[in-house]
């Protein structure tokens, strides 16, 4: 094997956005005497659907010109390492387009150095994308954390299709950072385990149509997340470049479009929406219209919209309306005391939004609790310890204790028990802090965004910040306008929803 591939000025993360919040940022809540009101949200492109577009794109023939597509520093990371490879990528970001040049499966350069920071979709989409090279050599990096975070089950596929990967030491990597050494997909069957996450299914089923024989992507097991590995099946449909291939037993034909440039529609994401949606939680005056969101039954791709469901549980009024979501407090107003019974949901499906419901619980009337998260002890960070510890400062009591959760990475599940009362007593014992309780956000955006949440709650009936949000420029992540976006709602427009 040759020495590794050093990391080049050119291909590290790119530069970072400019500063535009402090350190710590104190959350002002929704004062409860405000005149009801109705506001709306745009927001921004979803990360999911933006990148696995952006790999697509890439490997059709053409060019595909994405519109409304996420600008932040996931999808900035994707779009500098396309680049690096040789990719014909241009930007827009007034416009929100990004212009993708596809090559048809040929990856234009040989070799090269990336780095994909802390971006999940970045480092499985285009490790898969890069074994597609028949004599290639690539090194491969990340932040601390994304050494930490799933590969093994997608390196392990790619070696039984002739891929090697090197960890530093020259040892078969199972882990960031590697080297690969390419020899392009064999074909035939490709047995996956995406048991710790299903980007890995998701990298396999948009190469697979490009391996010399066609390929038939085995699972081994179950995965999690299931409706992402749908959205990948639906947009290998939408947007194949017409090679053969097949993706769980199922053949996968592409279609041509006779334009010169492909354009292909973003939607909006999501799983930012989940925040949005569940505001009126924390302010029941507030009816709240998160634009632009479809249900998978309306031909939306992204099952993350199935958390409308869970806050209808919870009593919220939540309705698919034309243009968008429609959310409100249900009727008495705030969520329903389902008679003190505890409250359970199962995350599996829509894990990215289990934070939102997290970071809200103490204002529940009845305890809840949260299943299906083990897979999420291992993505931007052990989310599950992570909130446990940041309710535990917030009065509320957990189970497993946060101090259970770290001694027992097994653990998947948590009960939280709400208690106003000890949530008003941390914030009024934070004299070292003015009074504002703070939340660590572990340079997670979820958890800087789903805690905003919480803080807009007027906890004390007056409309002071009582809760403060550490480092939320790590919103940057997904949705670099988030605390603007939630700011401006404070001036909200008058029109009846």
């Amino acid at each position: 094997m040759s020495a590794p591939l050093s990391l080049s000025p050119a291909a590290a993360l790119p530069a970072a956005l400019p500063a535009v919040l402090s350190a710590v940022l104190p959350v002002v809540p929704f004062a409860r005497n405000a005149v009801p009101a109705a506001v709306a949200v745009t927001l921004p492109g979803s990360k999911s659907i933006t990148n696995r577009a952006l790999i697509l794109a890439a490997l059709g023939t053409g060019v595909t010109r994405l519109e409304g597509a996420l600008f932040s520093r996931d999808t900035r990371v994707m779009c500098a390492a396309l680049r690096e490879l040789g990719f014909g990528v241009e930007t827009d970001e007034r416009a929100r387009s990004i212009t993708v040049t596809g090559t048809g499966g040929n990856i234009p350069r040989a070799r090269a150095a990336l780095n994909v920071g802390n971006a999940g979709t970045a480092a499985r989409f285009l490790t898969a994308l890069l074994a597609l090279h028949p004599d290639g050599e690539f090194a491969l990096d990340g932040d601390v954390a994304m050494r930490g975070r799933p590969m093994r089950g997608l390196l392990d596929a790619l070696r039984s299709q002739g891929t090697e990967a090197f960890a530093p030491d020259g040892a078969p990597a199972v882990a960031f950072p590697f080297t690969l050494k390419t020899r392009g997909l064999r074909g035939g069957e490709i047995v996956v385990d995406a048991s710790a996450s299903s980007q890995i299914l998701s990298a396999l089923l948009m190469v697979a149509p490009f391996a010399t024989s066609p390929a038939t992507v085995c699972l081994r097991g179950e995965t999690v997340s299931e409706p992402f590995v749908e959205m990948t099946r639906r947009m290998v449909a939408e947007m194949g470049s017409g090679k053969r291939g097949t993706g769980n037993g199922e053949e996968a034909q592409g279609e041509k479009t006779g334009e010169n440039i492909r354009r292909y529609a973003v939607e909006p994401d999501a799983t930012a929406g989940s925040y949005f949606l569940a505001l009126p939680v924390a302010a029941p005056a507030l009816t709240v219209l998160v634009r632009g969101l479809r249900e998978t039954s309306a031909g939306g791709l992204q099952g993350d919209t199935e958390f409308a469901g869970v806050l209808r549980a919870l009593g919220l009024d939540v309705r698919a309306t034309a243009e968008g979501f429609c959310a409100k407090a249900g009727t008495g107003g705030g969520i329903n005391a389902t008679g003190g019974a505890p409250l359970v949901f199962d995350f599996n499906a829509i894990s990215d939004t289990f934070l939102t419901l997290a970071a809200l619980a103490p204002l529940f009337p009845a305890p809840v609790t949260i299943r299906g998260v083990a897979h999420a002890r291992r993505q931007e960070t052990d989310r599950l310890l992570g909130v446990a510890r940041e309710l535990e400062s917030l009065g509320q009591r957990v189970a497993p204790s946060a101090a259970a959760l770290a001694a027992d990475l097994a653990l998947g599940e948590i009960t939280i028990f709400p208690d106003r009362a000890a949530l008003l007593r941390a914030a009024d014992n934070a004299t070292g802090s003015g009074g504002l309780a703070h939340i660590r956000t572990y340079d997670d955006h979820r958890f800087a965004m789903s805690f905003a949440i919480l803080g807009c709650h007027d906890l004390r009936g007056d409309g002071s910040p009582w809760l403060a949000i550490e480092d939320p420029a790590c919103c940057a992540k997904t949705f670099p306008d988030f605390f603007a976006t939630l700011d401006s709602l404070r001036r909200p427009s008058r029109t009846r929803l």
